[in-house]
């Protein structure tokens, strides 16, 4: 009987608050592999610490990812078996995990992504819009191709779903407003799975007027409904 492929990559979700919001399975494939890649070593040895794991770690995340690839992938290739973490949720979006991951492939390293959290699923299902057909823009351009990329969605019939920090979110929403006009139904959520979690709906005209009154703590997703 021919044994299964060995899998060298495992790219494993981690909470993106209650710290419950771990599979069993993730547990073990961390308890396993030979080494993590965190990226962020202190934030993920505090979750490591939490489940009473002890493992190499080393540090992957954003800068640092392009160089590393060559000697990761020669790692692998070798036989070492690894975990990709990021700081929470499922590595890739939004985060490190997509290059080491084509890359991986191109050379024939199994690679297997372990299901759990991602912040725009609980935010996209609670917005109450159409969930049939939907559209992740992740987090917009800062400046160069802003206006391009919302000027391309004005007229977007899919929910649309962005990511968003708390010092660029009211005007994000006031862009929207500018793009896709005040009356377009949106959702904001904020903190999900954590202890002040929050969702807010209404018109970007109510949510405007909401933030510019309101504390704004925390990582946001802002789901927009389609244009009609």
């Amino acid at each position: 009987m021919q044994e299964p492929e060995k899998t060298n990559l495992y790219l494993v979700p981690t909470p993106i608050g209650n710290l419950e919001d771990i599979t069993l399975r993730a547990i073990r494939v961390l308890k396993e592999v030979d080494v993590i890649l965190a990226e962020d070593t202190r934030t993920s040895g505090k979750l490591l610490q939490h489940l009473g794991i002890e493992k190499r770690m080393h540090s992957h995340h954003l800068h640092n990812e392009h160089k590393a690839l060559a000697h990761l992938v020669e790692r692998l290739k070798a036989g070492e078996v690894m975990a990709l973490v990021s700081d929470a949720g499922t590595p890739g979006i939004s985060d490190p995990g997509f290059l080491l991951v084509r890359e991986c492939l191109k050379h024939g390293i199994k690679v297997e992504c372990l299901p759990g959290p991602t912040a725009f699923v609980p935010a996209l299902v609670k917005s109450g819009f159409s969930t049939d057909r939907f559209t992740f823009e992740g987090f917009l351009p800062l400046k160069k191709g802003r206006q391009t990329r919302l000027q391309s969605l004005a007229e977007e019939e899919r929910t649309m779903i962005f990511y968003e920090s708390p010092h660029r979110l009211l005007k994000t929403l006031t862009q929207f407003k500018e793009y896709f006009g005040g009356e377009r139904e949106a959702s904001v959520s904020r903190e999900i799975s954590k202890m002040f979690e929050e969702t807010i709906n209404g018109t970007l005209d109510e949510l405007i007027q909401i933030f510019t009154t309101k504390a704004i703590k925390g990582e946001f997703v802002i789901v927009v409904q389609g244009a009609k």
